[in-house]
């Protein structure tokens, strides 16, 4: 087998978006057994969950934005979610073309059960690290991810 000889100093493993990946997807593995495990949910669906936890009442479109998801994934997760009993679904009354989304009792009860499920377990991630370890890389990670 013939190999490109481009450049032989790029280490594959040693690529930063690799390696972000790598630990996006080792770090999320155990969290998102348990949120899909206890309320079938996916991915899309726990962040507007907590979006609107954290937030309160918002529209699809100002969790779009806020969380930098798809149109389309918001509103599939929207639906999901509603069909769940998890949220309401409210129409604004000037503009129909918008509608506000706000927790139900049952979605309030999932949240918390969710925060405090998330707050051990990132609580467990970071206890490999110091404090300034810890806060360098939040630091880090928020700068690459545009500020946010």
């Amino acid at each position: 087998m013939m190999r490109d000889t481009c450049d032989e100093t790029f280490e594959l493993a040693d690529f930063l978006p690799y390696l972000l990946n790598q630990a996006a997807e080792a770090s999320g593995q155990e969290f998102q057994t348990i949120y899909k495990g206890r309320y079938g949910m996916l991915r899309t669906e726990w962040r507007v969950l907590f979006h609107l936890g954290i937030y309160g009442r918002m529209t699809a479109k100002e969790i779009g934005e806020r969380a930098v998801i798809h149109k389309t994934k918001v509103s599939r997760a929207v639906q999901k979610l509603a069909a769940r009993r998890f949220i309401t679904r409210e129409r604004h009354a000037a503009d129909r073309r918008f509608e506000y989304l706000d927790l139900t009792t049952a979605g309030r009860a999932a949240y918390r059960d969710l925060h405090e499920v998330a707050r051990q377990y990132d609580a467990r991630l970071t206890s490999q690290f110091s404090d300034e370890e810890t806060a360098l890389l939040r630091s880090m990670l928020k700068r690459l991810a545009g500020g946010r």
